[in-house]
């Protein structure tokens, strides 16, 4: 021991500075982070409905999924309230839907703007949409590749609109939105469900005015009539 503390002493006479005394360098653990180090905690905007449902139309305009859009003259995404207790969907855009770019503006959609007005409701209260967004060439059904490059669309229009009751207007919106194959004449006013949200099947306002005579007033307007009733109770326990 005496022997390293010899040697110590000679290293100190020679001017060594590794043996000077350092205070230990204690680091806490709750000490701050060096400046520019610190993450700052960014908080979550909400969802903006106005603009996701803008966004999700913006890709409508620019479709060309399947070959409708080579014949459309304007793609007819759906309009109405960003909050509506009830969105009507129908199964696709008929000739003056397609010249205007607006769903149901042609004598179906006047008679339907009147069932609306009837139940309480004003057309921008609703929300009106369509399962294909291109009119089909002479109004025909549109075809099950049509309709499966177009439905994306309205999922996501439901998702963000989050619709209290949805209403299918005829057989073609009903079994493309649920992918069942269901007569209208023997399950319209039943109630459906689509990811937790009732579905209610009716007749499309087209085929009121089919069935429709001079002579006779249609039962189908009646008909329907009576769905919308169950709608309107229905919608005051969801």
């Amino acid at each position: 021991m005496q022997q390293l503390e010899n040697i110590l002493e000679f290293y100190r006479e020679i001017g060594a500075t590794f043996l000077e005394k350092r205070e230990p360098t204690i680091v806490r653990r709750d000490s701050p982070p060096e400046s520019g180090t610190a993450r700052r905690m960014v908080p979550q905007q909400p969802p903006n409905p106005n603009k996701e449902l803008e966004a999700v139309h913006q890709e409508i305009y620019r479709c060309t999924r399947c070959e409708l859009h080579q014949s459309n003259t304007n793609y007819v995404p759906g309009e109405g309230s960003i909050q509506p207790g009830i969105m009507f969907i129908g199964e696709g855009p008929g000739e003056e839907e397609d010249k205007l770019g607006r769903p149901f503006v042609g004598k179906a959609g006047q008679l339907l703007d009147r069932i609306i007005e009837k139940m309480g409701y004003k057309r921008e209260d609703v929300f009106i949409g369509n399962i294909v967004k291109c009119r089909p060439p002479g109004n025909r059904d549109p075809h099950r590749t049509e309709v499966e490059a177009c439905l994306p669309y309205l999922k996501r229009q439901v998702e963000i609109l989050k619709p209290r009751i949805i209403v299918c207007l005829g057989r073609v919106a009903l079994n493309n939105l649920l992918d069942g194959d269901y007569p209208i004449t023997k399950v319209r006013g039943q109630v459906f469900e689509y990811h937790g949200i009732p579905v209610i099947p009716t007749f499309h306002p087209s085929y009121i005015l089919h069935q429709q005579t001079q002579e006779k007033v249609s039962k189908a307007k009646w008909d329907v009539w009576h769905d919308m009733m169950k709608v309107l109770e229905l919608i005051k326990k969801v």
